[in-house]
């Protein structure tokens, strides 16, 4: 069953957006790495570099988190992950609007990546409601 759920998933346009949100946040995030990873003069780092690494490990979420839903049996445990997947959506929004503040060239590939969490929310409404 595990094995027809997966190439089902494959198929689903939100698992597939959420595998394209990885993909971008990770590419971003490394941009952005470059540039704030360095110490500032005081010796301080950027403390923009911290949400970096949390739209990696939110995105990197998504997924798994579709994925248990889509395997789960009871409602009341579907509904947990669903949640999951909106809390992390929002998270990922947020983090994206902070780096956008950042001092980094990086930060003008965010917007393509809010983007894609519109289209992604979109996808989740309609899936949500499927489940």
């Amino acid at each position: 069953m595990i094995t027809n759920m997966s190439s089902h998933l494959s198929h689903s346009p939100i698992y597939q957006k959420a595998i394209e949100i990885i993909i971008l946040s990770r590419s971003i995030s490394s941009y952005l790495n470059q540039d704030l990873a360095y110490l500032r003069l005081d010796g301080t780092e950027d403390s923009n570099i911290y949400f970096s690494g949390d739209i990696v490990q939110q995105s990197s979420s998504l997924a798994p988190e579709i994925e248990k839903a889509e395997l789960e049996r009871y409602s009341d445990k579907k509904y947990k992950h669903i949640a999951s997947v909106k809390r992390l959506t929002n998270l990922l929004y947020k983090n994206c609007s902070r780096l956008e503040k950042s001092n980094s060239n990086g930060k003008d590939y965010l917007p393509i990546l809010r983007n894609e969490l519109k289209k992604f929310r979109k996808l989740q409404h309609t899936w949500s409601l499927t489940l």
